[in-house]
């Protein structure tokens, strides 16, 4: 990075944050009309647009130019999608860039976000559970991510056998969580027997009781 590009970012930075966003985005537009082509002040302008000024379209616009320079541009792509991700008309763009992602710089981190937007925007529950997978996996003593699986089996998928284990867990890690117990204790009284075994449903389970 040049340091012209430095000192231009780090003035956008203090006048960001002493509360003058549109002075920040002056310092680095006029900094970009010199030297169009960076991409690093170019994020850092599409991030004040979008979080100080609250102007996702002008800030998208500036990702846009971003990965049209550099289309593998990691940074750029993960401030894409936590944008879009909230808005479920851009699920289509929105699902092409996490896969980009995860081509590029598989992570923990990304597989979990990935999965919850599967799960909450997408609601495809499955592929959701895949991603979870994914993301203990890779980092298995996560407890949010074994918290976010389990509400997945729990509500979702419904694989209660998986959510019985899953909450073993979660109380091995966290034995004084009230709310973990109350979920376990339901969760045995309405799904298994009282010898621990996975209740039967409908014609075959009420000959066998």
């Amino acid at each position: 990075m040049s340091d012209a590009a430095y000192e231009a970012m780090s003035k956008a930075k203090r006048q960001a944050e002493s509360g003058n966003a549109q002075g920040a985005v002056d310092t680095l537009e006029a900094y970009l009309r010199t030297d169009p082509h960076n991409t690093k002040p170019r994020l850092l302008l599409a991030d004040i647009i979008i979080h100080k000024l609250d102007d996702m379209k002008y800030g998208m616009m500036q990702l846009d130019v971003i990965l049209d320079l550099e289309p593998d541009n990691v940074d750029a792509l993960k401030a894409a999608v936590t944008v879009l991700s909230k808005h479920k008309k851009y699920n289509k763009e929105t699902d092409e860039k996490f896969q980009r992602i995860l081509e590029l710089e598989p992570s923990a981190e990304m597989y979990n976000q990935y999965a919850r937007f599967l799960r909450h925007q997408i609601t495809d529950f499955n592929r959701a559970r895949e991603y979870y997978e994914k993301a203990i996996a890779m980092d298995p003593k996560n407890y949010d991510y074994h918290l976010n699986y389990t509400v997945l089996l729990l509500n979702d998928v419904k694989d209660y056998e998986k959510a019985k284990s899953e909450l073993e867990y979660l109380m091995s890690v966290k034995p004084g969580d009230m709310n973990l117990r109350k979920n376990y204790d339901k969760l045995m009284r309405e799904k298994f027997d009282r010898d621990g075994n996975l209740k039967r449903k409908g014609i075959m389970g009420k000959l066998k009781r």
